[in-house]
C-alpha cells in the first residue's frame, strides 16, 4: 500500500480543491494531510488523506492532529486579540506595565504591540538553552525578562521564531492568572469544540502525526549568514523528534508547540474572518477583529531575510506573499502548515501536514490548494 486513502467531503463548487489534494499524495509530495476552507463561518471543504506515520502503517483519520510549529502563534495572537477587545490588555502599552521585570536591561518602553509584530528585538535568548529549558515557563521567561534587545525595539523586524509564545504568553499570564494554553481552551478553542491545543495532554497522543523531517540541507539552519540568524536557528536548534516526546508535546509552547489539523485551525479563524463571530456565538468586536489587520512594521526580515509586512500579530499580504483581498491575513509553519484568513471574503484556508518541506511560512502544497480555492471563490 503506496497511497492511503483521502476522506472528507468537498462542496461541488469547490471540487477542483480535491483533485489538487489528492494529486499531492500521488506525486508523493504529501505523505499525510489535512486541508480545510470555511466561507460565510461554514466548512465547504474538510479533506484529510494519506498516513500518520513514515512507515505508513497509521492511517490519517478524520481526528488525527500534528504539531504545526509556527502555526500556533495565530492562536496566541488571537487569544491576545480576544483580551484586548475585552479592554484587558492594550497593545500600546509598555510590556512592564504587566510584566514589571520585563522593564530590565533598557526594555521599559516596549510596548505589547513590538511583540506581537516581532519588533521588540527579542527574536533568540542571549544565554546558550537546550530543548528542554523550553519546557520551563518560569526559565524560558525569566532569561528573556533579563536580557537587553538585539536591535532598538521598533525600528526593525525580526522573526520572533520561539521567544514570540513566551513574550506574549506571560503577558497574558499577568493579566489573566492562568497560561495562554488555558485561556486558549477555555476561550476560544473549548467554546467552539476546535480540537487544537497548546499543552496536549497524554490522552491524545494516540491520534498524533508524526513529523518527518525536511530532506538533508532543508533544516532551519540551512542558508544561515547573520550572527541574527545563527542563534534563532541553534538557541535551541530545532529538533523534529522532539515533537513525538511527551516533554514536547505537553509544554506550553505558544509560539511552535500546539498540536492540530487544518479543520480546527481554519475553523479556529472564522473568528477573525466573519467579524468576531463563530458558530454563533461572539467571541470578538469587528472592531477588534480588524485590529490584526493594522500594520505594525514592514520591511527586509533580520531573521528570514524576505520582505515582510506584519499586522497584529499576523503577517499581512504583500511583501513575500501576496494575497487576493487586501484585507487578508497569514502565517505559517515550519514545514509548510498554513492558515489564511481574508475579512473581504469571509473565508479561511487553512493546511497541515506530516512531510515537512524546507520552509518556515507555508509552501507550494498549501498554496495550490489556496489558489484553487480562491479560483472557486472567484477571487483569481
Amino acid at each position: 500500500m503506496t497511497q492511503g486513502d483521502t476522506g472528507g467531503f468537498t462542496h461541488e463548487r469547490f471540487s477542483s480543491v480535491q483533485t489538487v489534494f489528492e494529486s499531492n499524495f500521488a506525486s508523493g509530495a504529501d505523505i499525510g494531510a489535512s486541508f480545510c476552507v470555511t466561507l460565510e463561518g461554514e466548512t465547504v471543504v474538510d479533506l484529510w488523506g494519506g498516513f500518520a506515520d513514515d512507515a505508513r502503517t497509521r492511517p490519517w483519520e478524520r481526528d488525527t492532529i500534528v504539531n504545526v510549529y509556527s502555526t500556533t502563534k495565530t492562536m496566541t495572537a488571537l487569544t491576545a486579540l480576544l483580551l484586548a477587545d475585552r479592554g484587558e490588555l492594550d497593545f500600546d502599552a509598555p510590556v512592564a506595565r504587566y510584566w514589571p521585570e520585563f522593564a530590565a536591561a533598557g526594555k521599559a518602553d516596549i510596548k505589547v504591540s513590538h511583540l506581537m509584530s516581532h519588533a521588540s528585538g527579542l527574536s533568540g535568548w542571549k544565554e546558550p538553552i537546550t530543548t528542554e529549558d523550553l519546557y520551563d515557563w518560569d526559565k524560558a521567561t525569566a532569561l528573556l525578562a533579563a536580557q537587553a534587545p538585539y536591535w532598538e525595539p521598533g525600528t526593525a523586524l525580526g522573526y520572533h521564531a520561539l521567544t514570540q509564545g513566551y513574550l506574549v504568553g506571560e503577558v497574558v499570564r499577568r493579566i489573566t492568572g492562568k497560561s495562554l494554553g488555558t485561556v486558549f481552551r477555555e476561550e476560544i478553542a473549548g467554546p467552539l469544540g476546535a480540537d487544537f491545543h497548546i499543552g496536549l495532554p497524554a490522552s491524545e497522543d494516540g491520534r498524533v502525526a508524526d513529523l518527518i523531517p525536511p530532506p538533508p540541507g532543508g533544516s532551519i539552519s540551512a542558508g544561515v549568514q547573520t550572527p541574527l540568524q545563527a542563534n534563532m536557528a541553534n538557541n535551541p536548534g530545532i529538533d523534529v523528534s522532539a515533537t513525538r516526546t511527551r516533554g514536547w508535546r505537553g509544554a506550553e509552547i505558544p509560539a511552535a508547540g500546539g498540536a492540530g489539523n487544518a479543520r480546527s485551525v481554519a475553523e479556529i479563524h472564522t473568528i477573525l474572518a466573519n467579524g468576531g463571530v463563530a458558530k454563533g456565538r461572539r467571541f470578538l468586536s469587528e472592531a477588534g477583529c480588524r485590529k490584526a489587520l493594522e500594520l505594525q512594521i514592514a520591511g527586509d526580515d533580520l531573521i528570514l531575510g524576505v520582505p515582510t509586512r506584519y499586522g497584529m500579530g499576523f503577517g499581512l499580504g504583500g511583501g513575500a506573499v501576496p494575497l487576493p483581498s487586501p484585507n487578508s491575513m497569514y502565517w505559517g509553519g515550519y514545514g509548510g502548515s498554513l492558515i489564511i484568513i481574508d475579512m473581504d471574503a469571509r473565508t479561511t484556508i487553512a493546511y497541515a501536514m506530516t512531510k515537512m518541506a524546507a520552509t518556515t511560512s507555508g509552501d507550494m502544497r498549501a498554496f495550490s490548494l489556496a489558489m484553487a480555492s480562491w479560483e472557486a471563490l472567484g477571487l483569481v
